[in-house]
């Protein structure tokens, strides 16, 4: 059998396509076959696809089918790596924004006197709707225009935070800023998803590498910003002057700015098509050969797929009566719960989306808990320590953020080794992060805690990087951004309790770790429960 792969960049080059290590022979191939050419390339694909025959809409998937061999055909070319650096913009304003209530929240009380927990909580409601509007308005009106404004948003109302005068300012302008960026993760991992073949899925967990080069580069920003202009850690709250205090400021208009750059580079440097599984679902099957097309002659490579090829498959399995005249996706710019239903539609994939989203709301709770109140929690420490200057917390912050670096590797990885899988990367890195988080608690010096902390760092970056990629392998294309928007919901609802929860709790305590190692075990468990692996399948 002849397997086209196309072409390969050389630092992940492959002799040959082999049979996914979940494959014992060649018969387990899928074969798609309508009732056009049966000798077009596009029709073998080594990697067969994620679902049994039912669980999705059957025009749908024989056309997805079509989509994902040619999509093989055409390889993972110049368009797909720059598709990963684009995209990896997303992953990078997602981890560096979030993290900025924790990094600025000493200095700005300091300045502004207030209860610390409300500054998160006014970024982690922008978070959630933001999550909710871009996650299921891709589904409505495209990929695209989503993609390109969700860092515009950010960006501008960085900047504009950076020139707060108060603090119901500084929150609101926060709060708008979290809506744009808590669509980049939902957008953009099916925005990657939907341009890659099956043989390169692994590389959405690696895409993990952008969340932690932004936690590096907010560190390595916020260390000197915040350590040489702000004032005395032991300035009373509402006492600092903010000509005292410009080093929050500095960090939000350099972030700001930053994001503005990204959003550029996106907008203006690179073309993103729109995703032909969009395309197709919404019955413009010529739009999504012609987009493939464009691809395929940017990448230099052929690509065989004709619109006849898709009408004929559609027709194969279309049964008299059928609703398939306006699409699948939506049939206009009204939402619909159609997305909503068909990620429910058999027990096995309602059993899926229900299990994601409590995998994402507990790590989401978990994590934002402990996360956002990391630097606080570090300079306590260190305060009884004796150690709890700006500068020695934000190395400390620099330090944690650099082992995320090669953890994203190992996720990706870990991820393609036969009996492990996605499943078993996310257990096993999910029992380690809770592991370490217990640990933390036993540490009687400032450099014990760091070290701690460090391997929580490490494995929680591995935890993350794969439920990133997991969720939307898991999702139908035509409903992903609904479900990825289900998702990344879930984590923000209860990102919004966590610092409701701090209000309440004495954060001096370790009761926090505690609760947030356990829950993270906890959702490391139900990941073996999930019915669907996506390793050496590919994804519709």
């Amino acid at each position: 059998m002849n397997i086209h792969t196309g072409t390969f960049s050389p630092t992940h080059s492959r002799p040959s396509l082999p049979l996914s290590p979940t494959m014992s022979s060649e018969k387990d191939l899928v074969v798609i076959s309508t009732k056009a050419d049966d000798n077009s390339p596009y029709r073998n694909s080594a990697y067969s696809d994620l679902y049994e025959d039912g669980t999705v809409d059957p025009v749908y998937q024989a056309k997805a089918k079509l989509l994902n061999g040619a999509i093989q055909e055409i390889g993972m070319g110049r368009y797909q790596w720059y598709l990963f650096v684009v995209a990896g913009f997303g992953w990078f304003a997602d981890s560096v924004w979030p993290l900025i209530g924790g990094l600025i929240l000493s200095p700005v009380v300091a300045e502004f006197n207030f209860r610390g927990p409300f500054l998160s909580l006014a970024m982690n409601i922008g978070l959630f709707v933001g999550a909710v509007f871009w996650g299921l308005g891709c589904d409505i009106w495209g990929r695209r225009w989503s993609f390109n404004v969700t860092l515009l948003i950010a960006g501008i109302f960085g900047l504009a935070a950076g020139g707060s005068s108060t603090f119901l300012t500084l929150a609101s302008l926060l709060a708008v800023l979290g809506v744009g960026v808590g669509g980049n993760l939902p957008v953009d991992s099916a925005v990657f998803l939907d341009f890659v073949p099956g043989s390169h899925q692994y590389l959405l967990t690696v895409l993990s590498i952008w969340w932690s080069l932004g936690q590096l580069f907010v560190n390595l920003v916020a260390w000197p910003l915040i350590a040489n202009f702000s004032c005395s850690q032991s300035a009373a709250p509402g006492t600092c002057a903010r000509a005292d205090n410009m080093g929050w400021r500095y960090l939000l208009f350099t972030l700001g700015g930053c994001t503005l750059l990204l959003w550029a580079f996106r907008f203006f440097v690179f073309k993103l098509e729109e995703s032909p599984r969009f395309l197709v679902g919404r019955g413009r099957d010529a739009d999504a050969v012609a987009a493939l097309q464009r691809i395929a002659a940017y990448n230099g490579r052929p690509c065989s797929l004709t619109v006849k090829d898709l009408v004929q498959a559609g027709e194969s399995v279309h049964k008299p009566g059928d609703k398939h005249k306006r699409g699948l996706l939506s049939a206009g710019s009204d939402y619909t719960t159609d997305h909503l239903q068909s990620l429910f539609k058999t027990k096995k994939l309602a059993w899926s989306t229900s299990l994601l989203i409590a995998i994402w709301g507990i790590i989401g709770l978990a994590s934002t808990l402990y996360n956002n109140f990391l630097p606080f929690l570090l300079s306590s420490r260190g305060a009884k320590f004796g150690d709890s200057s700006y500068f020695i917390t934000y190395r400390n912050q620099v330090i944690l953020s650099v082992l995320g670096i090669p953890g994203a590797f190992l996720a990706g990885w870990a991820v393609e080794q036969p009996y492990i899988g996605r499943r078993g990367t996310l257990a096993i890195s999910a029992g380690l992060t809770g592991v370490f988080l217990f640990a933390s608690t036993t540490a009687r010096n400032s450099n014990a805690l760091l070290g701690w902390n460090c391997g929580y760092a490490f494995h929680s970056n591995i935890m993350y990087g794969v439920l990133y990629a997991i969720s939307p392998e898991l999702f139908p294309a035509k409903d992903r951004g609904t479900g990825n928007g289900l998702t990344a919901t879930a984590t923000r609802v209860f990102g919004i309790l966590a610092p409701v929860i701090a209000l309440f709790a004495n954060l001096a305590t370790a009761v926090p770790v505690y609760v947030s190692g356990a829950l993270i075990m906890a959702a490391g468990l139900l990941a073996l429960l999930l019915p669907y692996e996506p390793r050496g399948k590919a994804s519709l």
